[in-house]
């Protein structure tokens, strides 16, 4: 079990690119990527602030902003870092979202003509159809072995030890708000169809819902580690994390991962000596 983040440590989190590494530190982002021909390029700014800070005391709220802030972040790496290749930007990751959502549908129209059969299975069928795109990406190219370079560089610098020497899974990974995120979903679709509400709103709604729901059980069981419940709830993700979400990285790319945290620490230093 990975301990808490020490008192003197920024509190890091990131996303692994095809090609690199991003980390999002207290108020700054900073990303590292390997081009094609094999320069490492690195790049940092500020994070968009949407008010994550100002509801840290607003359960369900904090958390999807938070989110938004993290995805805020996306086109300002683009921007700054063009190199930077996402982890759906693959025509094959984009044609399974397509099949993915055609599925759920499919499944969905098929509940609709049979009375009755609205149940929360069914709903859970959808939502891990949908997941299947994120799988995909995950097993395609280098995004999990940069995956694991995230886990590993920043559990090195929380440990103050080599990044090659830490574990590739970790407690704090996006893949444990999956088990709970898929059954808030599937049980409010239930609801809202029984309900007789329908349409994208609420669909929408639904999933932002779900969001919040995972956020707060994630953030739950960070402060109990030590529970049988959060043990439970991270074990699907780290299941996804040692089968498919995480591989052991090169020396080449810990490089790009070092350069990424090195570059978050300098400007996050740089922000607390301006005095924030």
């Amino acid at each position: 079990m990975t301990s808490p983040v020490p008192e003197d440590k920024l509190r890091l989190g990131g996303m692994a690119l095809r090609n690199g590494l991003l980390v999002h530190g207290p108020t700054h982002w900073a990303a590292a990527v390997r081009t094609e021909a094999g320069e490492l390029k690195v790049a940092s700014g500020r994070k968009p602030n949407l008010g994550g800070h100002a509801a840290d005391g607003v359960p369900g709220v904090r958390g999807v902003l938070k989110l938004a802030e993290a995805m805020a972040v996306i086109p300002l790496v683009k921007r700054a870092l063009p190199e930077a290749r996402l982890p759906m930007q693959d025509i094959r990751t984009l044609g399974s979202m397509g099949a993915a959502a055609l599925a759920g549908q499919a499944i969905r129209a098929a509940g609709a003509r049979k009375p009755g059969t609205r149940t929360a299975g069914r709903e859970a069928a959808v939502a891990l159809v949908s997941l299947a795109p994120a799988l995909l990406a995950l097993r395609s190219g280098d995004l999990a072995a940069y995956h694991g370079v995230e886990h590993k560089a920043i559990a090195g610098y929380e440990e103050d030890s080599d990044a090659a020497d830490a574990e590739k899974e970790h407690d704090r990974c996006g893949s444990h708000l999956v088990a709970p995120m898929l059954a808030a979903a599937a049980v409010g679709n239930v609801a809202a169809r029984r309900a007789g509400l329908r349409g994208p709103a609420v669909e929408a709604a639904v999933g932002l819902g779900s969001a919040a729901v995972a956020v707060e059980l994630f953030v739950w069981g960070e402060r109990h580690p030590d529970s049988p419940l959060t043990r439970l709830m991270r074990r699907p993700g780290f299941e996804i994390q040692r089968a498919v979400g995480t591989r052991e990285p090169t020396g080449e790319q810990l490089e790009v991962g070092e350069a990424a945290l090195a570059e978050i620490l300098r400007v996050e230093a740089g922000q607390v000596e301006g005095g924030q």
